[in-house]
This record gives C-alpha cells, structure tokens and sequence, in this order.
C-alpha cells in the first residue's frame, strides 16, 4: 500500500500545477499551502463569508468548501490572476480608489465575487450588485465603500462624496 497521495492536475491562473493531495482536499488548502496563493482567505471554513472566493470557469465560488477532485479540467483564477501591483485588474483599482477596506480580510470575496459578476454582466444595477455582494461578509462595516467601489469597477458614475 502506497502512503503517497494521489496527484491532480489544476489549472490556476492560467498555469498547470500538478500536486499531491487527497481528492477531499478543499481547494482553499492546495491553492493557500501548495501553490502559495494567499489571495482567498480562510474565514469560516463553510463556505458562508466569501472570503476564499476563487473564480471558477467564470463564476465565483468558495474554495473552502470545494474539493480538488471537483476542480480538474476547470480553469481556476485567484485574486492574484486579475491583476499585479503594477498593473491591477479594473476591479481591482475600484477598490484601491474608493479606499474599500478596513482591515482587508474579506477583500478577496469581494473582489473575487464583482469580478465574476462584471464578467457575466458589464453593467449591473446597484441592486443586482447588492444582490451579488449579499452573501459576502465584512465585520469591519466597509460596506459602503465596497459598493462604491463595485459600483466604480461596473462603470457607474458616482455622486460627490459627502
């Protein structure tokens, strides 16, 4: 008997990776220990708060709760796929120009999850965004700031600030 886990074979960020893992693994744990990706966070374990959002084949899901054997032949894209420091995805800006964070934690579900969301549809309402962003949790209370900058990477012009 081999004491060796078996393989599987991702696709992350547009490049193949080849790791060893048990086919239960939660993708969050081979993306965040494997692949050194520290983009999704481990906030709840239950799929729940959003913050290991990961982007799958062009829709947002909670890699804490997905296992790798699920993940093969799929096209996997982290927070670090969108955009680098020098050269951040649109959404990613949004965020940085509307100062959207406090402490950061949930910033990966909310990025992760307008991203897909802006990748299906262009220009949503600030309702189909509120309805998007619903199940992704900030305990620091920057909600407003969040959906300004959602409301930013989706094209909407934007009052003055009060």
């Amino acid at each position: 008997m081999s004491l060796t886990p078996p393989t599987a074979r991702l696709t992350v960020n547009g490049k193949e990776h080849e790791v060893a893992a048990a086919p239960d693994t939660a993708l969050l744990y081979v993306l965040r220990n494997d692949l050194e990706l520290n983009g999704p966070k481990y906030g709840c374990g239950l799929g729940e708060c959003g913050a290991c959002a990961v982007i799958i084949d062009g829709v947002a899901a909670r890699s804490c709760v997905i296992p790798i054997s699920g993940c093969a032949q799929r096209h996997i894209v982290t927070l670090e796929g969108l955009g680098s420091r020098d050269n951040p995805d649109p959404v990613q800006s949004a965020f940085i120009e509307e100062q959207a964070a406090q402490c950061g934690y949930c910033l990966n579900g909310m990025i992760m999850t307008t991203k897909a969301l802006l990748m299906h549809n262009p220009r949503p309402s600030e309702d189909e965004i509120l309805q998007t962003l619903r199940y992704n949790l900030c305990r620091c209370g920057a909600h407003v700031e969040i959906l300004r900058a959602a409301m930013r990477a989706a094209g909407h012009s934007l009052d003055a600030r009060e």
